[in-house]
């Protein structure tokens, strides 16, 4: 096993009406003026936005509401909550979505606790910031896993260009994970999910070092992905497949799956450079092109992505070699992002 840091300190709170328990997070974590993120109607059309001021409410805590996250946060969008969150004298964000609600308060609680430095300097890396506001984060897609990640990636409109920044002041104080919240998901964004989760672990997967037990974890999570992804297109009302694939989300991009590994993220950046120019989603832009990414590397570990095949697709390696065993792995995953 290689060296590593490990972090992760998000309190996760999973399972059927877990949204219920909202303000008793909200409080345990120091909060008492909050500002609610979401992005584009979702949660007010499904009730959830109502639920969760209903319970903030009955807990005494006060709240402003900051809709309009996009589905590629835009940093001018976080710029403005960044001023409403000041005015309003916020000491707690919460994020309620998916990845570019969640993306979006996490900009906003590094810019409110910042307010003499616009945070795309922080963004574009010209500065690390020290300090940021507690953040919260409710889940209704399984995706991005911002909920436990110490990233959060914004769109730059004015220069067209798309960054993320690594932090562990991103990291949510508790994530709260309702299987049932997915339930309203058009199935283009469950299979983009899907997607985003297995490219979050892939990334990692393929690096120069061999760890047993990451490898391991990490051919686990993509085995239940590819399972219950399959499933979850086909019946987004599924709880067991929706269950496994918002756990397997947060378990993909907390560091888990990498530990002791190599980070390269090159499939990630080519993907962000497509949905910042077309604002596709991030998802699709990911399945775009991680097959040709695939193959340009292969040669560099080819047994990495034969040992892919046979864990993952259960390819039988019998009779065959590591660079033919290497190739229809490729293009198994390819064929499964065309599913």
């Amino acid at each position: 096993m290689q060296a590593f840091t490990y972090l992760s300190p998000t309190e996760v709170v999973f399972g059927k009406g877990a949204q219920g328990r909202t303000a008793d997070y909200v409080r345990r974590y120091g909060g008492s003026k909050v500002l609610l993120v979401y992005g584009g109607g979702s949660v007010v059309r499904t009730g959830l936005l109502d639920q969760i001021k209903q319970s903030l409410k009955e807990s005494d805590l006060s709240f402003e509401v900051f809709g309009g996250a996009k589905a590629n946060p835009t940093l001018e969008h976080a710029r403005d909550g960044i001023r409403l969150s000041i005015d309003s004298g916020a000491d707690f964000v919460l994020g309620i979505g998916g990845g570019s609600a969640i993306d979006t308060a996490k900009a906003i609680a590094i810019g409110a606790a910042n307010p003499d430095t616009d945070i795309w300097e922080y963004w574009s890396k010209r500065k690390m910031p020290v300090r940021a506001l507690p953040v919260g984060a409710v889940l209704t897609i399984p995706a991005a896993g911002s909920e436990t990640s110490n990233s959060s990636v914004l769109t730059n409109r004015e220069t067209g260009s798309k960054r993320g920044l690594s932090s562990d002041l991103n990291r949510p104080r508790f994530a709260i994970m309702n299987p049932e919240l997915t339930y309203t998901l058009p199935v283009y964004q469950v299979a983009c999910g899907v997607t985003d989760i297995m490219m979050h672990t892939l990334d990692r997967y393929f690096n120069p070092l061999d760890n047993e037990l990451t490898d391991s974890i990490a051919e686990a999570l993509l085995r239940t992905v590819i399972a219950k992804g399959s499933v979850a297109i086909k019946d987004t009302h599924d709880y067991d497949a929706m269950s496994e694939l918002m756990w397997a989300g947060s378990l993909s991009h907390n560091g888990l799956t990498g530990l002791g590994g190599k980070k390269d993220f090159a499939p990630h950046q080519l993907g962000h450079e497509l949905s910042a120019r077309f604002d596709s989603a991030h998802g699709a832009t990911l399945s775009a092109v991680w097959g040709s990414w695939a193959r340009y590397c292969l040669d560099a570990d080819v047994s990495r992505f034969a040992r892919f095949g046979v864990k993952v697709w259960g390819l039988d390696p019998t009779g065959r070699t590591e660079r033919e065993l290497a190739l229809s792995a490729i293009d198994a995953t390819v064929d499964f992002f065309h599913s």
